[in-house]
């Protein structure tokens, strides 16, 4: 992890980068559209969005217009949607990602998530990923915010083995267990809200370690992220912050500092519960 653009190879031999941009409440619009191309520009390779954040067209006029500056191609960038939980079941979920296509102006996606484990819906929705990725419509396929009970129970009925798990991730929340089980079956962990939207940046062991390196707490938590071989999607609209999120690749935190950073955890969500959620 040394270049914005370094990536993880996932189980299937997809690459898939390190570092993305999230774009979770962002609304549609001119600063999404903006955004989403400031990304590009600034050598971001990767978004990631859902249909429920109801933006998929502001990120694909993104996309377009980021290709174009960047003079790149689509196959340069690795995209996310996530089927949204009314959706689960096999011929919904299907009609769901085609209509996540058509909304991004995509013929393909690299990334298609669950978003959440509902019960008695997850198992089909996968089923009819398992089939979207055997036709080739989208590259790799994963679960968000499935706990390790819920990764068993699929595994019950599936025949791939989920490429990612994007859960809820940072300080407060380290997800060890998880994290372990993940890497254990070569599940590539995601992060979503990996700032703890920023309740966390002005904690005292934060600030310490990051006025050493001379970077902000931001950083700092990024990069511990990254050092715990885990995918972040930080969110942001403002291009000097998208450029400040990707400024991870020139120090490097020592053991006893990761240690430090891991034992913030007070096991605290800023998100649902993915045991406990109605909707």
């Amino acid at each position: 992890m040394k270049h914005l653009q370094d990536t993880t190879t996932l189980q299937n031999g997809i690459d898939m980068p390190w570092l993305g941009l999230g774009v979770f409440k962002v609304e549609e619009g001119p600063e999404l559209i903006n955004a989403v191309k400031a990304a590009i520009v600034q050598g971001y390779r990767s978004i990631d969005t859902a249909s429920i954040y109801g933006n998929e067209q502001g990120v694909g006029e993104g996309l377009l217009a980021g290709i174009k500056e960047a003079g790149i191609k689509r196959e340069d960038l690795f995209i996310t949607s996530k089927v949204w939980n009314a959706d689960l079941g096999y011929e919904t979920t299907l009609k769901a990602f085609n209509e996540s296509l058509t909304k991004l102006g995509l013929d393909y996606l690299d990334l298609y998530l669950i978003h959440w484990p509902v019960e008695n819906k997850y198992k089909e929705a996968w089923r009819a990923l398992e089939s979207l990725y055997i036709e080739g419509k989208v590259k790799a396929i994963g679960v968000s915010n499935f706990q390790i009970h819920h990764i068993d129970e699929l595994m019950k009925t599936a025949t791939i083995l989920p490429m990612v798990n994007q859960v809820e991730r940072h300080p407060r929340l380290t997800n060890k267990e998880l994290l372990q089980f993940c890497e254990g079956k070569g599940i590539q962990l995601e992060a979503w809200s990996p700032l703890m939207q920023g309740e966390i940046l002005e904690n005292e062991v934060l600030l310490s370690i990051a006025e050493k390196y001379k970077k902000s707490t931001a950083q700092v938590i990024l990069r511990w992220n990254l050092q715990n071989k885990v995918v972040i999607i930080p969110k942001s609209t403002k291009e000097h912050r998208i450029i400040s999120n990707s400024n991870l690749y020139d120090f490097e935190l020592t053991r006893e500092e990761m240690d430090q950073i891991d034992q913030l955890n007070q096991n605290k969500r800023v998100g649902p519960d993915p045991d406990n959620f109605d909707f």
